[in-house]
Protein backbone atom coordinates (compact mmCIF):
# COMPACT_ATOMS: atom_id res chain seq x y z
CA UNK A 1 0.00 0.00 0.00
CA UNK A 2 2.77 2.47 0.87
CA UNK A 3 4.65 1.55 -2.28
CA UNK A 4 1.56 2.26 -4.40
CA UNK A 5 1.05 5.62 -2.64
CA UNK A 6 4.66 6.65 -3.20
CA UNK A 7 4.49 5.61 -6.84
CA UNK A 8 1.33 7.67 -7.36
CA UNK A 9 2.83 10.60 -5.43
CA UNK A 10 5.91 10.59 -7.67
CA UNK A 11 3.82 10.67 -10.85
CA UNK A 12 1.41 13.38 -9.64
CA UNK A 13 2.48 16.73 -11.09
CA UNK A 14 -0.52 18.87 -10.11
CA UNK A 15 1.34 20.51 -7.23
CA UNK A 16 4.28 21.39 -9.46
CA UNK A 17 2.19 23.90 -11.38
CA UNK A 18 1.17 25.70 -8.19
CA UNK A 19 4.78 25.87 -7.06
CA UNK A 20 5.87 27.23 -10.44
CA UNK A 21 3.18 29.93 -10.34
CA UNK A 22 4.26 30.81 -6.81
CA UNK A 23 7.86 31.17 -7.92
CA UNK A 24 6.86 33.37 -10.88
CA UNK A 25 4.76 35.54 -8.57
CA UNK A 26 7.66 35.88 -6.12
CA UNK A 27 10.02 36.83 -8.95
CA UNK A 28 7.58 39.46 -10.23
CA UNK A 29 7.27 40.85 -6.71
CA UNK A 30 11.05 41.13 -6.39
CA UNK A 31 11.32 42.89 -9.76
CA UNK A 32 8.60 45.39 -8.81
CA UNK A 33 10.21 46.09 -5.43
CA UNK A 34 13.60 46.49 -7.09
CA UNK A 35 12.21 48.91 -9.67
CA UNK A 36 10.45 50.96 -7.01
CA UNK A 37 13.64 51.11 -4.99
CA UNK A 38 15.76 52.06 -8.02
CA UNK A 39 13.42 54.69 -9.45
CA UNK A 40 11.69 55.88 -6.29
CA UNK A 41 13.90 58.91 -5.74
CA UNK A 42 13.66 59.93 -9.40
CA UNK A 43 9.88 59.68 -9.36
CA UNK A 44 9.73 61.65 -6.12
CA UNK A 45 11.87 64.42 -7.61
CA UNK A 46 9.71 64.51 -10.72
CA UNK A 47 6.58 64.75 -8.60
CA UNK A 48 8.05 67.57 -6.51
CA UNK A 49 9.10 69.55 -9.61
CA UNK A 50 5.65 69.11 -11.11
CA UNK A 51 3.94 70.25 -7.92
CA UNK A 52 6.22 73.29 -7.66
CA UNK A 53 5.49 74.22 -11.28
CA UNK A 54 1.75 73.91 -10.66
CA UNK A 55 1.96 76.03 -7.52
CA UNK A 56 3.87 78.78 -9.28
CA UNK A 57 1.50 78.66 -12.27
CA UNK A 58 -1.44 79.09 -9.92
CA UNK A 59 0.22 82.04 -8.23
CA UNK A 60 1.00 80.31 -4.97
Amino acid sequence: MLRRFLSRFRRDESGATAIEYGMILALMFLVIIGALHAFGATADGLFQRTMNALRSAMGG
